[in-house]
């Protein structure tokens, strides 16, 4: 079991801030993928993976980050700073 996160407009995509999913994904990316299988507003919301940053256990990740031992997934946009 994985917590996964979702912030601001993926949060408001999916409906939901966090859910606690069984995967067996070897990484984000293939989290993802699973992901957007499960419906069209995970679809939505993983539309542009370029518009969107990841953490795994709360430090900064790319989307060929493993999954195995992790706790927690984030996504969310990118900051910005002004």
């Amino acid at each position: 079991m994985i917590d996964v996160l979702y912030f601001a407009w993926v949060r408001e995509r999916i409906g939901t801030g966090r859910e606690r999913i069984d995967t067996a994904a070897p990484t984000v990316a293939a989290l993802v993928e699973e992901l957007r299988r499960r419906e069209e507003r995970y679809a939505a919301a993983f539309a542009d993976l370029s518009a969107l940053r990841v953490a795994v256990d709360q430090e900064l990740a790319g989307w060929d980050a493993p999954l195995a031992g992790a706790r927690e997934v984030a996504f969310f946009p990118p900051m910005t700073g002004g």
